[in-house]
């Protein structure tokens, strides 16, 4: 069977219009940006938190979330989550109920995601891209919970960046050891023996499964350094 080859002198039509509408997303783009900078820049120490939205408050995972969003606020931490329900509803839930502000950075989706009721400050956002810069930006910790691919995703997304140099170092924890293990073991079994990760690259996350060990694990992060980032890695992060 023989593959038909296109004409390398064809070129597509221009759609003025849609090249129009391109153009002005910039400015919304830029919108989302200033909006997210302004709203957060002044919250820190802040935690953000994940997790699936598809977890309804009987899930024990649900209860977990908010017990960890309770015990952070209550240490002074905002909680940042995606501002959805599930893990997102129940960690602002229980920030909301302690000391500090409880934090939703929300995404237009056509189906599941919905504003939960439990936000100090809420943002909007219509681009994956920028809302999670907002995480990173102004995240002095991970907290991931049990998820899809929307949380792995953002744990991808942490890890690339710390291990490439493009934002500091930050605590990363995994939340539901039996959840997480078997990710962990292909991590450990198939990257670092197919050289695609280093050994070290693992020591970027720890496993734990109550709201004591994950504020363990953070105040022992922070005992000899600053919660909020140096002016070093403020450079860092103005490069995200």
């Amino acid at each position: 069977m023989s593959i038909p080859l296109l004409d390398p002198h064809y070129r597509p039509p221009k759609d003025e219009s849609l090249l129009s509408r391109e153009a002005w997303k910039i400015f919304q783009i830029m919108a989302e940006f200033v909006q997210g900078f302004e709203k957060l820049s002044g919250i820190a120490p802040a935690v953000s938190v994940f997790g699936s939205a598809r977890f309804t408050p009987d899930n024990p995972y649900y209860s977990l979330g908010e017990a960890i969003g309770r015990r952070l606020s209550d240490a002074g931490f905002a909680v940042i989550s995606g501002g959805g329900p599930g893990i997102m509803e129940a960690a602002n839930r229980g920030a909301k109920a302690g000391n500090a502000p409880s934090v939703g950075v929300n995404i237009t989706l056509p189906h599941e995601q919905r504003s939960n009721a439990y936000q100090d400050v809420s943002l909007n956002f219509r681009h994956f891209f920028a809302r999670k810069v907002m995480f990173v930006k102004y995240a002095s910790a991970y907290v991931v919970l049990p998820g899809g691919f929307g949380t792995l995703d953002e744990l991808a997304e942490i890890l690339t960046l710390i291990q490439t140099g493009k934002s500091r170092r930050i605590p990363i924890v995994l939340v539901g050891s039996h959840f997480w293990n078997g990710l962990l073991d292909w991590f450990r079994h198939t990257l670092v023996n197919e050289h695609t990760i280093e050994p070290a690259d693992l020591e970027l996350m720890t496993v734990c499964d109550d709201p004591e060990t994950v504020m363990n694990v953070i105040f022992d992060f922070y005992r000899n350094r600053a919660l909020t980032p140096s002016a070093q890695e403020q450079e860092i992060l103005l490069e995200l």
